[in-house]
């Protein structure tokens, strides 16, 4: 079967029961597989100088566009001409890809265009703490499920990190086949069984969030950090937003007017934000302060327009775990985290009576799922109403 390979002529092709070539009338050599599943792939059908025939493939129809899979077909068959084995050559190519060079090629080609900047930094971080150290210098070819599995159940002790290094090493290795380091289907990161994760849920009762709250309004707080860094702190009790929402916060998406602040690029997209009348006095204290600073020698000096300010001129704070570890120290609160603050303003959310999807609203899940850990705290108000309820009972029948 032969035809012109055009987008559209590709796309009106039909899966069959078994694979089916469709030969292009341009080139010589040149087809487009269509397997049962539906799949399309371009390849290229040649003898060798030896007369072995090869069938290399080009690559999956939608990845990449029958002109441009044309061109390569044209430049194999060039090469044949003159003595040359494509097919040869790219397992040779395939063969030299080292798992440092793929790890560089996914933060490159993928991670960098296609993720955010806590996602890329996270994946950066377990390249060059786990995955380079044990696989770098190797072929990216040669590595098998048994050497995955083996980097997994080195990291058994955290589980979670465990369980993330594994899908980093199934997207690496699948965005492998694709671009023909390694043959389809041969993923050696799929069927590995993942740890068991315990979500970790840790809320401050009233008295350690008043001991907290006491400590970020004290003179030994200050001496120790910034005002920025108290802020942010502050800001993520009484918001119950990520770090990174906090962390990247710029004036122009802040309306003190109106009490709201819109997040164009949150988890879960874009958010608007309610602010409680806290928050607002923060971010208000904290833009009369930008503004007092802006003013030097009586020129007018740009304000930063990050709302937590780092220590370089026009820049956010970038690091609030260390400042938070000396808060903590100072609170006596070592074993909280400071997403456990989200966690805190969900569990007071929750206590005072507030419905699941409202406090979903506010925290910006998607899922209904997600705000349910929240729950069993909510039967607080409920306890005290049937004990209110029995009380006056009681009374009544005594």
């Amino acid at each position: 079967m032969k035809a012109k390979l055009t987008v559209r002529s590709i796309q009106a092709l039909k899966a069959r029961p078994a694979d089916y070539v469709v030969w292009d009338t341009e080139v010589p050599g040149f087809g487009c597989k269509v397997t049962p599943t539906g799949r399309k792939s371009f390849l290229l059908y040649y003898r060798n100088k030896d007369g072995q025939q090869r069938k290399p493939a080009i690559g999956r129809f939608g990845a990449i566009k029958p002109e441009a899979a044309r061109e390569i077909a044209k430049r194999w068959l060039a090469d044949v001409a003159g003595g040359g084995d494509p097919s040869k050559s790219r397992q040779q190519d395939r063969l030299a890809v080292s798992v440092s060079d793929l790890c560089d090629r996914y933060m490159a080609e993928h991670a960098e265009t296609r993720k955010k900047a806590s996602s890329i930094r996270n994946d950066r971080r377990l390249i060059e703490s786990h995955i380079k150290p044990m696989f770098g210098s190797k072929k990216a070819a040669s590595i098998a499920r048994c050497d995955v599995a083996a980097l997994h159940h080195s990291l058994r002790a955290t589980p979670y990190e465990a369980n993330r290094a594994l899908a980093l090493l199934g997207k690496m290795f699948g965005l492998a086949e694709r671009w023909g380091v390694r043959p389809d289907n041969s993923n050696p990161a799929k069927n590995i069984d993942r740890y068991k994760e315990v979500k970790r849920e840790r809320y401050l009762s009233n008295v350690e969030l008043q001991r907290l709250w006491g400590v970020l309004q004290s003179e030994d707080a200050e001496a120790v950090v910034s005002a920025s860094a108290i802020a942010a702190i502050k800001l993520l009790i009484l918001t119950g937003r990520r770090l990174s929402e906090i962390l990247s916060l710029r004036w122009e998406w802040i309306d003190l007017d109106t009490g709201t602040m819109r997040l164009p690029d949150t988890k879960n997209g874009a958010l608007l934000v309610s602010l409680s009348d806290g928050a607002i006095e923060i971010l208000s204290e904290l833009r009369a302060s930008a503004s007092g600073r802006s003013v030097s020698d009586g020129q007018n000096v740009e304000i930063n327009p990050f709302v937590i300010s780092g220590q370089r001129k026009g820049a956010a704070l970038v690091n609030l775990q260390k400042p938070w570890r000396k808060i903590r120290g100072l609170a006596q609160l070592d074993d909280v985290r400071l997403h456990d603050l989200r966690h805190t303003y969900a569990s007071v959310g929750a206590g005072i009576g507030l419905s699941l999807p409202l406090l979903g609203r506010l925290l910006g899940h998607t899922q209904v799922a997600t705000t349910s850990r929240y729950a069993h705290l909510a039967q607080d108000p409920v306890r005290v109403a049937a004990n209110e309820i029995g009380n006056e009972i009681m009374r009544v029948v005594g």
